[in-house]
């Protein structure tokens, strides 16, 4: 026995706040009664219907991976009409959401799923995943580079110290690697600031043990099960 919402988002018909709002305006039954939020009912014996159709049937889960080019936002859907890194993913023939956000000025590794649990998993900051960044920055010097190596706090949160590698350096244009562990709001970006140092240019590169490697701008492909599973680990 499950909550109704979480039954609806894991056949991929939406996302489970959608689901919980689908219950709340009163689109879905079970067994023939208005569902509630709190309902728990039982998707192999019960009938759930929304908008009086059934339930897609179960899915099987699958994983990919996207080097999202900048000027995608990271939404399924966007009221401003700005394009949508899950326009570029359309081919894959279901619906899947992306695993944590990149921001429309952002590139990179952006991993997408249809799989619920992972997609919790890896969210949940208390598991860590850690992610890997190679960021552009002008206004560089050693004492800045100290700065941006402490820990600070976002939001109200104490976030952990980077680790952080100098890959290159021209005057006060640098490149380096970052690597952290949260997924705050604009976190490096907003890290850097408080280093006194500008992001030019922003790029994923890994997230646990996956990596963008060669992957071309604006095009994805599958991984597998076995891969996915490794950012349980």
């Amino acid at each position: 026995m499950e909550r109704l919402q979480k039954i609806i988002a894991a056949r991929g018909l939406c996302s489970r706040r959608r689901a919980e709002e689908l219950i709340r305006d009163g689109r879905v039954t079970c067994n023939g009664r208005a569902a509630e939020l709190g309902d728990i009912a039982d998707p192999d014996s019960d009938e759930i219907l929304v908008d009086g159709k059934p339930l897609p049937q179960v899915q099987d889960h699958i994983y990919l991976m996207l080097n999202k080019p900048r000027g995608y936002v990271t939404t399924l859907k966007d009221e401003k009409g700005r394009r949508t890194a899950a326009e570029l993913v359309e081919g894959c023939g279901t619906r899947v959401v992306p695993i944590g956000r990149l921001d429309m000025d952002s590139e990179g590794l952006l991993l997408f799923t249809n799989d619920g649990s992972l997609l919790n998993h890896v969210l949940h900051p208390r598991h860590e995943v850690n992610k890997v960044y190679r960021v552009w920055i002008q206004g560089f010097s050693p004492c800045r580079l100290e700065r941006l190596q402490k820990p600070v706090t976002l939001d109200g949160y104490r976030i952990r110290p980077p680790a952080v590698l100098l890959l290159e350096r021209t005057g006060e244009r640098a490149c380096l690697e970052i690597t952290i562990h949260e997924g705050r709001n604009r976190q490096i970006r907003r890290m850097c600031e408080l280093a006194d140092m500008r992001v030019v240019r922003l790029q994923r590169i890994q997230e646990g043990c996956i990596s963008l490697g060669d992957l071309p701008m604006g095009t994805w492909r599958y991984l597998t099960s076995e891969v996915a599973a490794s950012l349980r680990e």
